[in-house]
């Protein structure tokens, strides 16, 4: 699986995905982060394990460039992150990637299937990364603006 730990770009498939966004035309890596999110969110069937690590990372990308994101620091991360440029996302994306992630956590996911194999059942990474990507809890007596 070439997996060596539990964060979002600790694996061989997520580090070469992020080595792909990396060499990417800056035009175009909102777009490649969308596609990783709308490929793990809507694609019928069983969810692969490139396609579930690839939305990890997407996600993780989408959730440090929010408020209360953490930065991105491994450096297995693309280094223009890591170097501190930022990407302009779209305002639906952090949505998106919620979706995203819900479909990693599922049944019918290969990556849920691989960590359960290995005695895994909790993921306290995807449920930070889904708190960041959802936003602050709307207060009683708040009014949504949108």
């Amino acid at each position: 699986m070439g997996t060596w730990d539990d964060g979002p770009f600790d694996n061989d498939t997520a580090a070469d995905w992020c080595g792909d966004l990396h060499d990417a035309d800056p035009s175009a890596r909102a777009a490649m982060v969308r596609a990783a999110l709308t490929t793990a969110a809507f694609d019928t069937g069983y969810l692969d394990h490139v396609n579930a690590v690839s939305a990890i990372a997407a996600a993780a990308i989408t959730a440090s460039q929010m408020p209360g994101g953490d930065p991105i620091t491994s450096p297995y991360a693309p280094d223009f992150l890591l170097a501190g440029e930022s990407l302009d996302l779209d305002d639906d994306l952090p949505q998106l990637a919620v979706e995203a992630l819900d479909r990693v956590l599922s049944d019918d996911s290969e990556w849920r299937s691989d960590w359960a194999e290995a005695g895994v059942s909790e993921f306290p990474q995807i449920n930070k990364l889904r708190a960041v990507l959802s936003g602050p809890p709307e207060l009683p007596g708040q009014i949504a603006l949108f």
